[in-house]
C-alpha cells in the first residue's frame, strides 16, 4: 500500500518524505488557501514545487465543472510536471473527462467519491486513481472502511486497473483498516501518518533498553 500525504503544506511534505516512506501527495484549493496559496498562478507553482519534492504522483485538483473546461484545465496541471495527476470531480462531466485524460495518456484521480456505484464509473472511465471520503462516511454514520471493502471486492472480480486511494483519513487506525480493507493508497495528513510510530509498550520498552545500557558503561 503507497502513502500519499494529504496537504500543500511544503514543510510537512519535506518531513514526511525524509521519512523514507512517502509515494505522492494529495492536495485541493482548501489545502492551498491553508498555507496562503491564492490565486491560479500561484497555485500552479505551489504544484511545481511541491513536484520537486517528491518523487511520485502529485495530485492536482481541477476548479472547472464542465467537460471542455475540465479538459482544458486538466491539461495545463498535467504540464506543469510528469508526475502531475489531475484530480477530477465525481460528476457527468467529470467522467466524460476522466475518459478523455485516460484515451490522451493523461494519468487522473477521481475525487469526492461515496459509493461503489461512482467507483465503478470511475474504473470505466479509466481514472488512474478513484478516492472514496472515508471520514466523510463516517460522519455521516456509515462505515467508509466498509466502502473500501467494497470497492476492492468489485475491482478484484472485475479485473479493474484503478487503484483505490483511500482519502478523508483521520487516525492511524483508519491506516490500518484500509490496509486490511484492501486499499492501494491511503493519503493523509501528516499527523496520523506519524501516530503509527506510537505504541506505549515501545515508548517503555526503550525507557528501560536506555536505562540497562546506562549500567554498561
Amino acid at each position: 500500500m503507497k502513502f500519499f500525504i494529504d496537504t500543500a503544506n511544503l514543510d510537512q511534505i519535506k518531513e514526511a518524505n525524509d521519512l523514507g516512506i512517502l509515494d505522492g501527495v494529495t492536495t485541493n484549493p482548501s489545502l492551498m488557501a491553508k498555507v496562503g496559496v491564492k490565486g491560479q498562478q500561484a497555485i500552479m507553482d505551489h504544484y511545481a514545487k511541491i513536484a520537486e519534492i517528491v518523487d511520485g504522483d502529485v495530485s492536482a485538483e481541477v476548479f472547472s465543472t464542465t467537460f471542455n473546461e475540465i479538459v482544458e484545465e486538466g491539461k495545463k496541471l498535467a504540464a506543469i510536471h510528469p508526475n502531475i495527476v489531475v484530480k477530477v470531480p465525481m460528476i457527468k462531466d467529470g467522467i466524460k473527462a476522466l475518459k478523455w485524460f485516460t484515451d490522451n495518456g493523461i494519468k487522473t484521480n477521481c475525487t469526492l467519491v461515496f459509493s461503489a456505484g461512482q467507483a465503478i464509473l470511475a474504473a470505466k472511465a479509466g481514472a488512474t486513481y478513484v478516492s472514496p471520503f472515508i471520514g466523510r462516511i463516517d460522519d455521516s454514520n456509515w462505515d467508509g472502511v466498509q466502502l473500501i471493502e467494497q470497492i476492492a471486492q468489485i475491482y478484484s472480480l472485475q479485473g479493474y486497473k484503478t487503484e483505490i486511494l483511500a482519502a478523508s483519513i483521520r487516525s492511524p487506525l483508519h491506516i490500518v483498516q484500509c490496509a486490511q480493507a484492501g486499499a492501494d493508497v491511503i493519503t493523509s495528513p501528516l499527523d496520523p501518518i506519524l501516530g503509527l510510530l506510537k505504541h506505549p509498550l515501545t515508548d517503555i520498552g526503550l525507557a528501560k533498553f536506555l536505562e540497562d545500557a546506562k549500567t554498561m558503561g
